[in-house]
């Protein structure tokens, strides 16, 4: 099954799925809004910043133009920061029609609102079939054709097994998954816990407090996404587990780095400007923060990073207070609440 398909994004994470569904034997386009990135992928065949030493296939075309890269294709791939998804859904939705199917390859909540991703897309796009695509997928090892497993998940049980079929390969293993918010959610807040598994490593801390905060952290987004229907044993999977582990572990993710200066001693706007990427997880933060605040759910590490980020509370103190707390007992609601 062979199909036309337009990547929203040419990021490290577009520019790898564009490479990924060329080798399933798909015509792909790619579209930026960056005219020096356009020129980079078309003309030089490789994307030097974020991916480079990974050849570009000469068949993938780039342009600056939304209107010929999404000519002709039914399934488009949305690969934005995502606070831009709002923007950019709204204007493809100038463009698509009914049943068209729109992958979100993007993890966070929408600032402000507290809303999933899909959700964005949903309000601006209603006439298209909404895809979530997530799981412990770094684009560099993707590029590289490096096996990966991620999940499918859309309230659409066709619109689900037909994007596993498209993405499919030897090389990329993909489940299909009905349970959206849990897949979602899973997808965004682990990358507050990866931030904070850096600040430990910057801090100098070891194997025992990263288990801690692993464990600890699946628990509290646990918490969170039941609160909001997600399914509890979601978060036991690739979309949960699965890539909290990688982003936490992993020099790739690029919240783990901004994480150990953080912990270093510099300051949220000096380590996002060394790592000079999108860090989802600092966003992910403050929406999840104000969104546990409303649903009055217990969040205890994702409030002690919104404090260390946006209050000036130091990282050491924080530590303190997060092994401090009240005495519990893991194996009683009061401990772990709705996990396991």
């Amino acid at each position: 099954m062979k199909t036309n398909i337009s990547i929203i994004g040419a990021g490290s994470w577009g520019t790898a799925l564009s490479i990924l569904l060329c080798g399933n034997g798909h015509s792909v386009k790619m579209w930026s809004c960056f005219e020096d990135e356009v020129q980079m992928i078309n003309q030089v065949r490789e994307h030097t910043q974020k991916l480079p030493g990974v050849s570009i296939p000469e068949s993938i075309v780039c342009t600056s133009d939304l209107e010929k890269a999404l000519a002709g294709s039914t399934t488009i791939i949305l690969v934005t920061p995502s606070q831009t998804i709002r923007e950019n859904a709204r204007t493809l939705g100038k463009y698509l029609k009914k049943g068209d199917i729109v992958v979100c390859c993007s993890k966070g909540l929408e600032e402000g609102t507290g809303l999933r991703l899909s959700q964005v897309i949903g309000q601006e796009i209603p006439q298209a079939e909404t895809v979530v695509l997530s799981g412990p997928s770094h684009a560099e090892e993707v590029a590289r054709n490096i096996p990966t497993a991620v999940v499918a998940a859309s309230a659409n049980t066709d619109a689900a097994r037909f994007v596993q079929n498209v993405f499919m390969s030897p090389q990329f293993r993909v489940y299909t998954n009905y349970d959206i918010v849990g897949v979602e959610l899973g997808g965004a807040l682990k990358n507050i816990i990866a931030l904070c598994a850096g600040v430990s490593d910057g801090l100098g801390f070891g194997d025992n407090t990263k288990a801690a905060l692993m464990t600890r952290g699946i628990a509290e987004i646990s918490r969170l996404g039941v609160s909001l229907g997600a399914n509890q044993y979601t978060f036991a999977g690739l979309s949960g587990i699965g890539d909290l582990i990688v982003t936490c572990t992993s020099m790739h993710s690029r919240n783990r780095r901004a994480g150990i200066l953080i912990g270093q001693g510099k300051t949220l706007e000096e380590a996002l400007d060394e790592v000079k990427m999108v860090v989802e997880g600092v966003v992910t933060t403050r929406a999840a923060f104000e969104l546990a605040k409303r649903k009055n759910i217990s969040m205890p590490i994702t409030t002690e990073a919104y404090n260390v980020l946006f209050k000036g509370k130091n990282a050491k103190q924080a530590v303190v207070d997060l092994m401090m707390r009240d005495r519990k007992s893991e194996n009683d609601k009061a401990g772990c609440d709705e996990w396991l």
